[in-house]
């Protein structure tokens, strides 16, 4: 069999943690946690560095479960620790699986995972880990989605593949508007003037700014993880 290649030298694989959550839409579902480690695996094999961020929907989401609730930051605060769980469970299903895995957080809890420092994820990467970062950018009022953006931009990623409940970028939502039309290819400029919710605002600027293109494809099919670094035509590019 023909050895698969990449397109990619290095990326960041943004993962919703509610994708984690498989069916079930909360906690933890380790079947599929391990067909996403497995395809991560073949791109590591195929000759990619891998950085991953993880959300942590899964468990809480700040802005939406803490509203009119309790104050936004400590809302967010606990959004964040919400990624770091879901970022250990992610790092031992790939140590599982034979791999090198690091986590790195973005808030100090040295007794579960080390500081992120862009110098250490590069280093780790170019020595074949993949790096999960953990707890967004560290700042309330910040998506996770800001959180991936801005660490593909500091290690230098070639793209941020966006694995999510949705096959691609849509003119409307195809959940309850039929007539809504799937692109190809989009630009950053388009998105944002039509406000088409590929990531929040700030995380589209941030990467149009940074020059960084973005794959937006479907995560229920874990393949299309390596479909998406073979540089396949799947799902919507940005850029």
């Amino acid at each position: 069999m023909a050895l698969e290649k990449s397109a990619y030298r290095r990326v960041l694989l943004k993962i919703s943690g509610e994708a984690l959550a498989g069916e079930k839409k909360t906690g933890l579902d380790f079947e599929m946690i391990r067909s996403v480690c497995a395809a991560v695996k073949r791109c590591v094999e195929m000759g990619t560095e891998v950085g991953i961020v993880v959300g942590g929907g899964n468990f809480w989401r700040g802005l939406k479960d803490g509203a009119e609730k309790m104050e936004r930051s400590r809302a967010d605060h606990m959004g964040m620790l919400a990624t770091a769980m879901n970022c250990l469970a992610v790092c031992d299903v790939f140590e599982q699986l034979g791999m090198k895995a690091k986590v790195q957080t973005a808030v100090s809890m040295p007794a579960f995972a080390e500081p992120y420092t862009r110098r250490d994820a590069d280093r780790y990467l170019r020595e074949g880990n993949v790096v999960i970062f953990g707890c967004g950018t560290g700042c309330p009022y910040f998506s996770t989605d800001t959180g991936a953006v801005l660490r593909a931009a500091e290690i230098g990623a070639d793209a941020i593949l966006l694995a999510k409940n949705i096959d691609g970028v849509y003119s409307a939502d195809p959940r309850t508007d039929p007539t809504a039309v799937k692109y190809d290819h989009i630009r950053y400029a388009e998105v944002l003037s039509n406000r088409l919710g590929v990531m929040d605002l700030t995380a589209t600027s941030l990467a149009m700014d940074s020059g960084i293109p973005v794959v937006v494809f479907a995560l229920a099919d874990p393949e299309n993880i390596v479909r998406a670094v073979r540089g396949e035509s799947i799902g919507t590019r940005v850029d």
